[in-house]
């Protein structure tokens, strides 16, 4: 009788787990109106934590803030898991460079000891939003003119998360060395400044390691803008694969593939 109500006990929470993860899934990967609100909501918190991630290095650290490190660790840890459970190949998601981001991300607020040495791990948190293409097509539904521009949108994206990524390395690398970097804002406006050969000379890198990043910074972030400006001066262009030729991009009024012409049904919202 025990060994029976033991099965029963494991079955039913196998039944209860599977559930879980079918609902989860439902909101990371669904499409009406309660996934779209859950995505807007995930949003909504990686931005709140970039927001502070960036304002954090203006202050000094303090037992208030080492708390809402805390807090706000424990509430990506909660998501992160809720995110692992929604994958329908958890080891495959758990292997992804996405997963190892938000870990080291969650490690660096819930272990003081990553704090100093891996703070700007966290801005990770936001290259993986930022680049994400679910949350592009999310956006998409509330505003439409981005299905036109979507490659333009991605290469103002790549822009940014160059941008971001890149001050969070300044800040961490010159900070210690460099009085002229006293906060995240000063390795932001450096990366800016370099980034758009302006260099105004106010803030400079310090040693060889500094000079080697301010190469680097000038060299992929011309390559960038010149992608980002080609992108823009091209027509807009809508991404729908031709059934029988495959070509991708059409105009976003075509009526036939203008390689093989196939009859092309391109969903619209009208005029």
């Amino acid at each position: 009788m025990s060994a029976t109500r033991a099965r029963t006990g494991r079955g039913t929470r196998r039944s209860a787990l599977a559930r879980l993860r079918r609902e989860l899934h439902a909101l990371y990967f669904g499409d009406d109106r309660r996934a779209v609100r859950f995505h807007i909501l995930l949003l909504a918190l990686d931005l709140l934590a970039l927001a502070f991630f960036l304002l954090a290095t203006f202050v000094e650290p303090t037992p208030a803030l080492a708390r809402a490190e805390l807090v706000l660790g424990l509430v990506l840890a909660v998501e992160f898991a809720a995110r692992t459970l929604a994958e329908r190949r958890m080891r495959r998601y758990l292997a992804s460079w996405q997963a190892l981001a938000d870990l080291l991300v969650i490690a660096t607020l819930l272990v003081p000891a990553f704090a100093g040495q891996f703070a700007f791990l966290r801005v990770l948190r936001a290259v993986r939003i930022l680049h994400s293409r679910l949350v592009l097509r999310r956006l998409e539904r509330f505003v439409p003119a981005l299905a036109t521009r979507r490659h333009a949108v991605r290469a103002a994206l790549d822009l940014v998360v160059f941008v971001f990524v890149t001050s969070a390395v300044v800040y961490v690398q010159q900070k210690p060395v460099n009085p002229a970097i006293r906060d995240y804002l000063d390795a932001l406006y450096f990366t800016v400044t370099a980034l758009t050969t302006t260099g105004f000379g106010d803030i400079v890198p310090v040693g060889t390691t500094g000079r080697v990043l301010a190469v680097v910074v000038m060299i992929v972030g011309i390559s960038l803008f010149i992608r980002l400006a080609q992108r823009l001066v091209r027509p807009p262009k809508v991404e729908y694969p031709c059934p029988r030729c495959g070509l991708r991009l059409h105009d976003p009024d075509a009526v036939h593939c203008k390689h093989c012409g196939t009859v092309l049904r391109i969903p619209t919202e009208g005029a």
